[in-house]
């Protein structure tokens, strides 16, 4: 009895150093404790495999343009509209508010304190910037996204060839071709769009949009490549890091923008109960709050999909991204789908990726060659110059 009462205290003490003769056989049956370590470790070795990633990075990339011009004409295709340097200002306060949360909890650790001096210096490309995305939302509030994707093509034949003025450039063979398939493509789109018009019910009106819809397009692709071949010039001695482009860019905007809308447009009650309709009031401002973070996605997964594929896989999903982008307006705003429509975007389409191909050929041959003075950009300020071209 004593032994029993001996084992029975060696079983239920195990600190004494006594082991049990059934531990051996116990063991195997009691279900280990899940470590906390090992779980976190799992999740962080999840989260890196996302990071890393190419497959993501590039889906991600492709949905955060398409969603914001998709946003950007929702918000801006009421037939009331008005208060496009409004809607502006939200966006940039919306992105500096979602910027400096991000900095807050960690996220953004590179984004360094405003520099007065810095600001000064930026000011000039910031209002650049104004006119380009001014000009972009009334460019899009009248015409089609499938039109407004390829007239934007436009403007990388204007940066082309300010770089060759102003930075010593050059225009390869495979690029002209590129050209003047971008160009071939708009004047098939614009036939098609007015062809169109003009057999609605309301033609003169609808040709008179298109008309508007056109000169501000032109408008738009001047103030676009005015303000990357300016940041180009600027951006070399302002040594940004990858947050600090988007942060001054949309911090020095904000009063400009917010002038402007106090100045030029309409803030009367009747007006704006024309504008923020009650049916469709709350679903404006979720798009219009949705506008402003989308500028941030798009900076960081551009910089994300550079840095896990490369500058050529990159310039390929931008070109082949166009694509997606003109379907989206058949597919969500009912826009024409005739075969001139079909036509220009498929050309349009063709024309981006030959001169995507010409870029990748071009900078192949610039590798090979001597070390140029060339001003690096940072990764952010690369993607806002493509975003700009998208």
């Amino acid at each position: 009895m004593s032994d029993k009462k001996n084992e029975d205290y060696t079983i239920r003490m195990p600190d004494t150093g006594m082991r049990s003769p059934y531990d051996g056989e116990k063991d195997p049956f009691i279900p280990p404790r899940p470590s906390r370590v090992a779980s976190h470790a799992n999740v962080s070795s999840q989260i890196a495999k996302i990071e890393n990633s190419p497959p993501i990075s590039i889906l991600a990339y492709c949905l955060s343009s398409i969603s914001m011009t998709v946003v950007n004409k929702y918000v801006v295709s009421g037939s009331e509209w008005n208060l496009n340097f409004f809607y502006l200002a939200v966006q940039s306060i919306v992105c500096i508010v979602t910027i400096e949360a991000c900095k807050q909890l960690g996220l953004i650790k590179n984004l360094a304190p405003f520099d007065w001096n810095k600001g000064k210096r930026w000011f000039p490309i910031s209002l650049l910037l104004v006119g380009m995305i001014y000009t972009s939302t009334k460019s899009l509030q009248f015409l089609s996204v499938p039109v407004y994707t390829i007239f934007k093509n436009l403007t990388i034949i204007v940066i082309a060839y300010g770089e060759v003025l102003w930075f010593g450039g050059s225009v390869t063979p495979l690029a002209l071709l590129s050209f003047g398939l971008m160009v071939l493509s708009s004047v098939v789109a614009a036939w098609a769009d007015t062809r169109s018009a003009s057999q609605t019910a309301e033609a003169a009106a609808a040709l008179a949009t298109l008309n508007a819809g056109y000169a501000w397009m032109g408008l738009n692709v001047f103030c676009t490549a005015s303000y990357v071949l300016g940041m180009r010039k600027v951006i070399k001695n302002m040594n940004f890091k990858d947050w600090d482009t988007m942060f001054y860019n949309n911090f020095l905007t904000i009063p400009v923008l917010v002038v402007c809308s106090l100045i030029a447009e309409d803030w009367s009650s009747e007006n704006l109960a024309k504008n923020f309709p009650p049916e469709s009031r709350n679903a404006l401002f979720i798009g219009m709050i949705y506008s402003g973070m989308a500028a941030i996605f798009i900076s960081y997964c551009s910089a994300w999909c550079i840095r896990v594929t490369s500058s050529t896989t990159y310039s390929m999903v931008g070109a082949l991204n166009k694509l997606p982008i003109a379907v989206s307006g058949l597919v969500f705003f009912s826009a024409p789908v005739t075969v001139g429509s079909v036509s220009a975007i498929f050309i349009g389409f063709v024309s981006g990726i030959v001169y995507a191909w010409a870029k990748v050929r071009q900078s192949q041959v610039a590798s090979n060659s001597l070390p140029t003075t060339k001003p690096t950009m940072s990764a952010s300020s690369q993607s806002n110059r493509d975003a700009a071209n998208s």
